[in-house]
């Protein structure tokens, strides 16, 4: 068994934020069991734990009504603290589901002016997050859904959806920020549907922007499970677009409520796969855990649940790498490729097309070929569980 090292290092890139290590245990059925932890305590717990990073809604770190003032000194504080603790601020998002001005969604809202609203405070959030250093911002639509279809024509609010973010692309244009937009999908919860829900829908709105080049998405395994998808699947499709700008990464049991538990502790080889993806093809962007610590911990729990996530995480990297270099998996791997295709490549022109045509294929033959998938699995079992 391994004895591997499963320290985090800033080279990791693992952020979490303010909402996670400072959720508080509230749930639908129960209020808080846990004191209330500040942005600069957060910081600070992050820092002894080596995080790279911490992320935040605006009003995670400025309460929705502060005065300019107090806006003022919470973030200087704020700021020292992370440069004392040696934590970057990666990502920024903006909270547009919590107020009850948003009851009704925020940009696909019926009224005009809750509309405006929310452009207003997504662009003073962007002020924010460019203060603190953040080069990403997601947006989640939390409230952008119906409990009745009788409300508003779908495909209008997808035509708010979009006038909103090529309004806030060309803010950020304007006010020479560098911003990149992930755009987060959820299919349920807190509205009965909402309008995105899936990475996928996401992936085909962008297509459809002023600016497309700008907006990529958000992918969070918990959301992706609960409409019952593979997040690798969802992840890669990302990846080979070039807009997998922002990952949150968590764990979910399919057909449940969104329940944010730590990365890995629900669906370990699901968990296997989505970071052998990430560290097969290189994706060095921040590998943010959007989760919570159970309702039973007090704080000493949530820095166990932390340091759970990004010990899991580099646990399955080393998985990958032995994966990677298993003389028996790699013979596998080298016989399935070259049993597979019939070797004349898929681009297109006229003389593959006649050649393709005109081919004679063994039918039977090639059904008949054992494939070896399920000693393939098996191996990868055996390295997950620790007896290979």
């Amino acid at each position: 068994m391994s004895q591997g090292n499963y320290t985090p290092r800033r080279e990791h890139k693992f952020t979490f934020g303010l909402w996670t290590v400072g959720n508080r245990g509230r749930d639908p059925f129960g209020d808080a069991v846990r004191p209330t932890l500040t942005p600069v305590e957060a910081v600070r717990m992050l820092g002894e734990l080596g995080a790279y990073g911490v992320n935040f809604h605006d009003n995670d770190l400025v309460p929705i009504d502060a005065s300019p003032q107090d806006r003022d000194r919470i973030v200087n504080e704020f700021r020292s603290a992370c440069e004392e603790n040696g934590i970057a601020v990666p990502m920024a998002t903006v909270n547009l589901f919590y107020d009850p001005v948003f009851r009704d969604g925020a940009f696909t809202a019926n009224d005009k002016s809750v509309r405006a609203y929310a452009l207003q405070k997504t662009m003073r959030a962007m002020d924010l997050g460019v203060e603190c250093g953040a080069k990403i911002f997601v947006l989640w639509g939390g409230r952008e859904g119906v409990e009745t279809d009788g409300c508003r024509r779908p495909d209008e609010a997808v035509k708010r959806l979009r006038e909103a973010l090529n309004y806030l692309c060309e803010y950020s244009l304007d006010q020479k920020y560098v911003y990149k937009f992930a755009l987060e999908a959820k299919p349920n919860e807190p509205r009965a549907d909402i309008y995105m829900p899936t990475t996928g829908a996401y992936l085909a709105l962008i297509a459809t922007l002023d600016r497309p080049e700008m907006v990529g998405v958000n992918p969070e395994v918990a959301h992706e499970h609960m409409a019952g998808l593979n997040m690798t699947h969802s992840v890669a499709q990302a990846w080979e677009a070039g807009k997998l700008f922002h990952i949150d990464l968590n764990d979910q049991i399919p057909g449940r409520y969104d329940q944010d538990l730590r990365f890995g502790s629900a669906n370990p080889k699901a968990a296997f796969w989505l970071v052998k993806f990430l560290e097969d093809v290189g994706y060095s962007g921040p590998r943010h855990f959007d989760a919570h610590a159970y309702r039973t911990e007090d704080y000493d729990g949530v820095k166990e649940f932390a340091s759970g996530c990004m010990r899991t995480y580099l646990i399955f990297k080393e998985k990958s790498e032995q994966w990677n270099a298993d003389p028996e998996i790699k013979a596998l791997l080298a016989e399935i490729s070259e049993t597979s295709g019939d070797g004349r490549g898929t681009k297109f022109n006229s003389q593959h097309a006649s050649e393709l045509l005109s081919a004679n294929f063994d039918r039977a033959g090639l059904a008949a070929r054992g494939l070896k998938y399920e000693r393939l699995d098996q191996l990868t079992m055996d390295i997950l569980l620790g007896v290979r």
